[in-house]
């Protein structure tokens, strides 16, 4: 089920090559969560908190795609495997998508406009995200079942990742500025945009390869496990309800914070294009932490630096908060933040992983797919919150997007979801996290499904 593989140029192509899949996904992701409200209100006219609305009532349709792919993903059979084929067949349709979200039709009322962005907003997050997203998040468990080698994995998406997120920050504005600051330059900067994800993903197909396969499928007994058992077994299995939680929450914070550092950046300190800056930093130094982490994963295990990433995490909004808006306080903050979000991005998706051998070992049945596929309605339900929550704050502290000068309340609301949400979501994912001791079990789960494949 497992085996052990050496250092070589090969190994360290396939690694790159899976982080190139979150590269990929953070085009249109980190897009989402950062420009595209600012995106509506300032360019396309549409009323934000209706936008927010519009993206938690989106999280329903969301929630049911997300199942339905995960259980399409356990049950793909091709000479590509479970997952890839998926990344192989949904890179052009996401590229596509990506351009129609930021494709407001200019000519069209108020009305039309919210239709529009229901459709293509549930076209994007609903069906293409989900189709490439659950079978990428699925194949960390099917590479191998080395949870160090997991681990490294993990490191390697989200450096990639925020590669991606560091790419969408530094070059969105200047691209819109360059094709010429109107709503028709978002389109155009997407187009270009969407061709680098293709590329992305398709070095993910290439390069990667599923290796790990269930007690049932080595002994020749896999029968496809029905819905009801796979729910069954997924609420059965503590670990994965603990991550699922913990994603939300995470991913509700992303939304917030990410989608308010724009307006931080125009209506707080303002200019807008200080948010290449801010981001910048804080995406630099998550990038250059991520080469310290597999270490400390090796000593003091994942649950462990996940934790040491919350606090820092909270300690870099504090700094914020209390040291003034200058600057020098930014980058500090922002560093302090950079390798906080470091620790927990190298280690939360291989703790989702894990959480698929504990449900085989508990319940006997491995499902990547729904695994996989619940936790991404889990934090795609904590992604709708949080953009529901930012434009519902907005509207109510009375931001509007052509006001030269924002009220105080505006300004307050600002601050609040980009310093003092994040914090408390901090706070209760380190809650959580103290009831998770699947890393000190770890191990002897895999001895004892080794020895049960073996027995058959």
């Amino acid at each position: 089920m497992n085996e052990k593989r050496k250092l070589t140029p090969a190994l360290l192509f396939e690694r790159f090559c899976y982080g190139c899949g979150d590269f990929g996904c953070n085009i249109i992701y980190t897009a989402m969560s950062a420009f595209l409200l600012f995106y509506y209100t300032d360019y396309a006219g549409v009323n934000a908190a209706a936008v927010g609305t519009i993206m938690l009532i989106s999280r329903v349709f969301d929630g049911i795609s997300d199942i339905v792919m995960g259980m399409i993903v356990d049950r793909t059979k091709s000479k590509h495997g479970k997952a890839r084929v998926w990344i192989l067949r949904m890179c052009i349709p996401f590229a596509l998508a990506g351009i129609l979200l930021f494709s407001v039709p200019a000519s069209l009322g108020s009305t039309a406009k919210l239709v529009y962005v229901f459709i293509t907003y549930n076209l994007v997050s609903t069906v293409v995200y989900t189709a490439i997203n659950v079978p990428y998040s699925s194949l960390n468990a099917l590479m191998t079942q080395n949870p160090y080698e997991r681990s490294v994995l993990s490191i390697f998406r989200n450096l990639l990742a925020t590669a991606g997120t560091l790419t969408i920050n530094m070059v969105t504005l200047p691209l819109v500025e360059f094709f010429g600051d109107n709503a028709a330059a978002w389109t155009k900067t997407f187009a270009v945009l969407g061709i680098l994800a293709v590329i992305a993903f398709l070095l993910t197909f290439i390069g990667t390869k599923e290796r790990v396969h269930s007690v049932a499928e080595i002994s020749g007994e896999a029968e496809p496990v029905s819905f009801a058992e796979g729910i069954k077994s997924l609420f059965a299995n503590k670990y994965w309800i603990m991550m699922t939680c913990v994603l939300a929450l995470f991913f509700l914070y992303y939304a917030v914070n990410g989608g308010t550092t724009v307006y931080y950046a125009k209506d707080i300190l303002g200019d807008k294009n200080l948010v290449s800056t801010i981001n910048g930093i804080y995406n630099a130094i998550q990038i250059a932490a991520m080469f310290f982490i597999a270490g400390l994963v090796k000593k003091f295990g994942k649950r462990n630096v996940f934790s040491l990433g919350l606090i820092l995490s909270a300690v870099g909004m504090l700094v914020l908060e209390f040291g003034g808006s200058t600057m020098p306080v930014i980058v500090i903050s922002s560093v302090i933040r950079g390798i906080g979000n470091a620790c927990g991005g190298a280690t939360i998706w291989a703790m989702v992983s894990d959480t698929i051998d504990y449900g085989e070992w508990k319940t006997g049945h491995r499902t990547e797919g729904l695994v996989n596929s619940a936790c991404s309605f889990g934090y795609k339900i904590g992604n709708g919150i949080g953009s529901a929550l930012l434009g519902i704050i907005l509207e109510i502290g009375g931001y509007v997007g052509e006001a030269a000068v924002q009220s105080s309340s505006a300004l307050f609301s600002i601050r609040l979801c980009f310093v003092w949400i994040p914090i408390v979501v901090f706070i209760a994912c380190f809650v959580i996290l103290r009831f998770y001791n699947l890393d000190k079990e770890f191990d002897g789960i895999i001895r004892d499904l080794h020895e049960r494949a073996a027995g058959r």
